[in-house]
């Protein structure tokens, strides 16, 4: 479906969730993601989008992040058209955290996975890039192109999580317009997102990877300080692609607080 220059997806039923994506990346891999988890509980309406210039959405006249944010809100006023749950993944969680200090009176509870907190490659508190799991025989099979992607982030590398970055991120890397990616859209914002009058009160569950060499685990525990309702998981022997290295523990850690928050 298409609203305006966004292309989605809705599947399920009851509270909507809308889910956003990180850098490069679109709707599907956050899918792969959250579709195991969300397919064991009942009553969720997920809204997954493709961000401009990813996926199956065009760039148009998007320049920054503070574009992406007004098409953001105009979906989620045409679109989902009540208060809504919002899920953001790296890059997707500097979005989701700019709509709630914008927009915050929409927002009912939020997940970030591996967030971007400082704007930028590799800022802030990041850790290096370390596998702590390798597997040399196999990745011996793999071309210099297919080795250079997946070692370019990746922590854990074994056969498994290749065949999950291969179905689950290759592809969708491959859709995004580099070239829109790299040399127009600006991904920080005119204001900082987590600048906000007074803390927020929603429930907030944060996933970040201890071996994250792109935005680090650290600079996202300092969240909490704004959104003291958080919880805060930092996953070991996981780096920035965290929900396919670690997918047992991701999908129990989403599952889990999904399910304890119905008691509330």
């Amino acid at each position: 479906m298409k609203y305006g220059i966004i292309d989605y997806e809705i599947i399920g039923e009851g509270t909507p969730v809308l889910i956003i994506h990180g850098w490069g990346i679109d709707r599907t891999t956050m899918q792969a993601a959250f579709e195991p988890v969300f397919t064991k509980l009942d009553g969720y309406k997920r809204f997954y989008i493709d961000l401009p210039g990813m996926g199956r959405s065009e760039h148009g006249n998007v320049k920054n992040s503070d574009d992406i944010l007004e098409i953001l809100h105009g979906f989620a006023t045409d679109v989902i058209g009540e208060k809504f749950m919002i899920v953001g993944q790296s890059y997707g969680g500097l979005l989701a955290r700019g709509f709630i200090n914008k927009y915050g009176e929409l927002i009912t509870k939020m997940i970030l996975l591996v967030p971007c907190v400082i704007p930028g490659v590799r800022q802030g508190r990041v850790e290096p890039l370390v596998a702590v799991e390798r597997d040399d025989a196999f990745l011996a099979t793999l071309t210099k192109e297919e080795y250079d992607s997946f070692t370019l982030m990746n922590v854990r590398l074994t056969e498994p999580v290749w065949k999950r970055y291969r179905e689950y991120l290759m592809p969708a890397l491959a859709r995004a317009d580099w070239d829109f990616l790299n040399t127009t859209l600006e991904g920080s914002f005119s204001f900082d997102p987590d600048d906000m009058d007074q803390p927020s009160q929603i429930p907030v569950l944060i996933i970040a990877a201890k071996n994250d060499s792109e935005v680090g685990y650290k600079d996202q525990f300092d969240l909490m300080k704004i959104y003291p309702k958080a919880t805060y998981c930092a996953v070991d022997n996981a780096g920035h692609n965290l929900q396919i290295e670690q997918p047992e523990i991701f999908t129990s850690l989403v599952y889990s607080w999904l399910n304890s928050g119905r008691a509330e």
